[in-house]
């Protein structure tokens, strides 16, 4: 790993072209940082969901550049938080959002908090959601969400922290192991939900398919989908290019992390591989120097 090398700032790619067209003022800001994975969750949601939202730029001429992508994102550097993040955010952590339709104007953080959040709000207008109709579907579908963030993304900073050989191993094994456990979720709700117990006819399966998630073929983007997909996106290029990780081989989960990187409201906030992989180097080269890594990352 090369010493200069350094995190990014301003998003590049596909997510810089979604934040040039948002341009019209609105009344939700969210804060976050282009290499963010929780912020990733928060933003594919909100293009999902079709929450507007502006971007416009903040400081043009600052050092560092800062961008906001409202019911904008504004890009923050982790190592210089705005005061503005702070009042929405005691801690300093991405995402946070600021609701100016209230006066004084509101904050609110966490991503699984915004994530339902944003749910509800979609609700009211009676646009699309995240999550089925069916009790005990939702219930399914959350109880898959509790995996991930309980087994997925802690093996996944594990391993992207581990610096010695067989912490690597260990942290690599639990990553896999979470994954199985997630698909064995996944299986669960298609099984139980559309495997049949009353279900009638293609249509009625169609409706029971809504929020089930891109792991059924007929499904489109669920809360599942948004919670794990950049954790899953950064396996596949940070850990495969920085502890040669592999993904699982399954042919269905093949299909499903190809309809997650390709679903529009993803792709739409992807970065080039460039830059994850820049941002994250700069933590490993901090983090075997002995320092700390920065909880803003975690």
């Amino acid at each position: 790993m090369s010493a200069t090398k350094s995190y990014h700032l301003i998003c590049t790619g596909t997510a810089l072209k979604t934040a040039q067209k948002h341009a019209e003022p609105q009344d939700i800001t969210l804060f976050g940082s282009c290499f963010c994975p929780f912020v990733q969750r928060v933003w594919a949601a909100m293009e999902y969901l079709q929450v507007p939202y502006e971007v416009s730029k903040y400081c043009e001429n600052a050092s560092p550049v800062v961008y906001y992508l409202t019911r904008r994102l504004d890009e923050v550097d982790p190592y210089k938080k705005p005061a503005d993040l702070l009042e929405v955010s005691p801690k300093g952590l991405v995402p946070g959002l600021k609701l100016h339709r209230y006066a004084p104007a509101r904050g609110l953080n966490e991503s699984i908090v915004i994530l339902e959040y944003l749910e509800d709000l979609a609700a009211q207008s009676g646009g699309r959601g995240l999550l089925p109709k069916d009790p005990y579907a939702r219930a399914l579908v959350r109880l898959q969400c509790d995996h991930v963030n309980r087994a997925i993304v802690p093996a996944f900073y594990r391993l992207l922290q581990a610096q010695e050989g067989s912490a690597q191993i260990e942290a690599a094994q639990d990553l896999r192991r979470g994954l199985e456990r997630l698909v064995n979720l996944l299986d669960r709700a298609e099984r139980e939900i559309l495997g049949g117990g009353g279900t009638t006819g293609v249509g009625e399966k169609m409706a029971l398919a809504v929020g089930l998630g891109l792991w059924n073929e007929s499904g489109d983007m669920n809360l599942t989908d948004v919670m794990v997909a950049p954790y899953l996106f950064r396996a596949s290029n940070v850990l495969k290019h920085y502890r040669g990780f592999e993904l699982p081989e399954g042919e269905k989960f093949g299909v499903w992390t190809t309809r997650l990187f390709g679903h529009a409201a993803f792709k739409a906030t992807c970065s080039t591989e460039e830059l994850y992989l820049d941002s994250y180097e700069s933590v490993l080269l901090a983090l075997a120097s002995g320092q700390k890594a920065m909880a803003f990352w975690l």
